[in-house]
């Protein structure tokens, strides 16, 4: 096979895919001959793409920032990046280590553990609860809903709509009451976004900063716990999680297969005649193991694709990171006997054209005999200490708050712990026990 091949997406629904790292980085960067856009779709626009298909809410177009060319995607990713930027990544540090506290806490006397659904699954949600001033009573579906849209199944539509209404509901709630929160920040934005380009932003930042973010939790702690080069390290008290990380970026990324383009006009690519319209696919977890590749060792190069490349990179690649880092760090602190149950060959992936993502990640370890650091529940605040960008005068203004960088992270009240299963303890919390 070449650098470029047909795939079917669903059956029916063709693609081309890239595997080469050379072209993937052509491909990506070239706005010229490739657009974002699924507005240039041909197959859809013909009609030979059914409105139920199932890879289609991954692909339709929508008024984001993934999704669109030119000033348009200049507008909306500007909103993002200024809003991302106000974060205070130390503050999110701490969050995140708090939030792990609590769900350790909530396994840590079983002496074993899905930390799929039970850890990495919730720590995202977590953080975009706190980041984006969401109500904690919503939160409880988030996992599910955008879990439904990457597998890509018959749930797939009802999803996309779930998505989008949880973020209307959103947006309407801070245009009311805006907070120190990145909703009302974009609210704020000298961009004026409308009602519907905020769902969308937002939908967008739920669908990056949630599922991708689990698998790359999980994939790293699958990594760190059966590979010899990692694992023997861990024994001996060091914690390789930055290398296992880069590793996992390159060989197992969260994302497989996307970053689509559309052909603006018919050209040749890779040897392949492509018509004006087609759909081009990266393939990053192929591209980033090509055989090309002449580099003999990985660790601490961060050359690979993962986070895609040009104007489309990913802008939150360094709080994710720190969400990703803090997440395994402190599990492996808390528990560092922890094993996995089954070896890892074992460990079942789900299905699904784009995503590379574990069914679970069943581990066992010591039980730890009493309580952990006291659940606490989730301050109110949220990371911000860089000043607000400067808004036209009828863009409603975002208060602070005790993340806005004038002190410290607010220190929330102890209070008792939750039962031993997660969504049980989360419950409570959600109920505002």
């Amino acid at each position: 096979m070449g650098p470029i091949a047909p795939v079917e997406l669903s059956p029916g629904v063709g693609a081309y895919l890239v595997t080469s790292y050379t072209l993937a980085l052509e491909v990506q960067r070239d706005t010229e001959r490739f657009a974002k856009d699924p507005r240039n779709w041909r197959a859809l626009n013909e009609g030979e793409v059914p409105q139920d298909c199932p890879v289609l809410p991954m692909l339709m177009y929508r008024p984001n920032a993934l999704f669109t060319d030119g000033e348009e995607h200049a507008r909306f990713r500007g909103a993002i990046n200024d809003s991302l930027g106000r974060v205070d990544v130390h503050a999110l540090s701490e969050f995140v280590e708090r939030s792990a506290d609590m769900l350790i806490d909530a396994f840590a006397g079983r002496g074993e553990a899905d930390l799929l659904s039970e850890y990495a699954a919730i720590i995202p949600l977590l953080v975009f609860n706190q980041l984006f001033g969401s109500p904690p009573e919503k939160g409880r579906e988030l996992v599910r809903t955008v879990t439904a849209l990457f597998d890509v199944g018959p749930e797939s539509a009802r999803a996309n709509d779930q998505m989008l209404g949880y973020m209307a509901d959103l947006v309407a709630v801070k245009r009311r009451e805006p907070g120190p929160d990145v909703t009302s920040w974009m609210i704020a934005h000298p961009s004026r976004l409308t009602d519907e380009e905020l769902i969308e932003q937002m939908g967008l930042l739920l669908a990056a900063g949630t599922e991708p973010q689990l698998n790359l939790i999980a994939n790293a702690l699958r990594l760190l716990l059966s590979d010899d080069r990692f694992a023997g390290e861990l024994s001996g008290g060091s914690l390789p999680v930055q290398d296992a990380l880069d590793e996992v970026l390159w060989s197992d990324p969260p994302m497989a297969n996307f970053g689509t383009r559309f052909v603006r006009y018919d050209v040749e690519v890779g040897g392949v005649r492509l018509r004006r319209g087609d759909a081009v696919l990266t393939s990053y977890a192929a591209a980033n193991t090509d055989p090309q590749l002449t580099s003999g060792g990985r660790l601490g190069n961060r050359a690979h694709l993962a986070w895609s490349v040009g104007s489309h990179r990913c802008p939150a690649e360094s709080p994710s990171r720190v969400i990703a880092s803090v997440a395994i760090e402190k599990l492996l602190d808390r528990l560092p006997d922890v094993e996995l149950a089954v070896p890892a060959e074992r460990l079942a992936w789900r299905t699904g054209p784009f995503h590379r993502a574990l069914v679970a990640l069943p581990v066992r370890f010591p039980v730890v005999a009493g309580a952990g650091p006291v659940p606490a529940p989730m301050p109110t605040g949220v990371p911000a200490p860089a000043p607000a960008p400067a808004a036209q005068p009828s863009a409603p203004a975002a208060p602070s708050g005790p993340f806005d960088g004038t002190g410290r992270p607010e220190q929330p009240e102890s209070g008792a712990s939750g039962p031993r299963r997660l969504w049980g303890a989360l419950g409570q919390w959600w109920r505002g026990q």
